[in-house]
């Protein structure tokens, strides 16, 4: 079974910074491109960033510059180290295992996400 557990978030003021966990377990974590997904209140699934199993790395605009996203195989761990965070950064974020059918996202499949953890930004 796969499982993906995040964890992490919590309440920041703007412009501070918080690291995002996930544990995967449950599939060969080395051998797949994993992500990093949000969903603001009211709003749909976004891509945050990507990173695959040769740990290339790609970001939505949005967080450019500001986000980082790695991962440690050994320990089928996946990163989010966010850097000057702002209100718009508010939203639950799940990390999630890229497939070849499930849930679309930005024309990306995922065909596993967690439950996800919460990031807010506020003053």
């Amino acid at each position: 079974e796969v499982q993906l557990q995040a964890s992490g978030g919590g309440v920041v003021q703007p412009g501070g910074s918080l690291r995002l966990s996930c544990v995967a377990s449950g599939f060969r974590y080395s051998s797949f491109a994993m992500s990093w997904l949000r969903q603001a209140p009211g709003k749909g699934l976004e891509r945050v960033a990507d990173i695959m199993n040769d740990d290339r790395t790609d970001y939505a605009d949005s967080v450019k510059g500001r986000f980082t996203i790695s991962r440690d195989n050994a320990k089928n761990a996946l990163y989010l180290q966010m850097n000057s965070l702002q209100p718009e950064d508010t939203a639950v974020y799940r990390c999630a295992k890229r497939g070849m059918r499930g849930t679309v996202v930005s024309g990306r499949k995922y065909d596993y996400l967690g439950q996800g953890t919460l990031v807010t930004v506020s003053s």
